[in-house]
């Protein structure tokens, strides 16, 4: 499977948090990053580099910045992926689609 049918399979399969992953896509999507698909989810870069990429989990959905730690985060939005594990990776999980501030989302990407 190609990469943009991964990508459309991806956004079109079910789950509970499908809704909100379609609003950030729609988000993302309106900014200069490029959207490719890597390790099995949506990945967002800039000159070929990592920006961010997307997520849906069983409790959970969100978006991680590869450099988050370098990101101003004056809202208080990102934690760090894996503690121990890694130094830049940034993490914004969120419960319900009322979780996501738009404007804080475009701020961060």
């Amino acid at each position: 499977m190609s990469n943009p049918s991964k990508i459309e399979a991806y956004f079109e399969t079910e789950h509970p948090f499908k809704d909100a992953i379609l609003t950030l896509r729609s988000i993302v999507n309106r900014t200069a990053l490029k959207e490719t698909f890597k390790w099995s989810a949506p990945v967002y870069t800039l000159d070929g580099k990592n920006v961010a990429g997307l997520g849906r989990f069983k409790r959970h959905f969100g978006v991680w910045f590869f450099n988050g730690s370098l990101i101003n985060d004056k809202h208080g939005r990102l934690h760090n992926a894996q503690e121990g594990k890694t130094k830049a990776l940034r993490q914004w999980r969120m419960e319900s689609e009322a979780d996501l501030d738009e404007k804080v989302f475009l701020e961060l990407v």
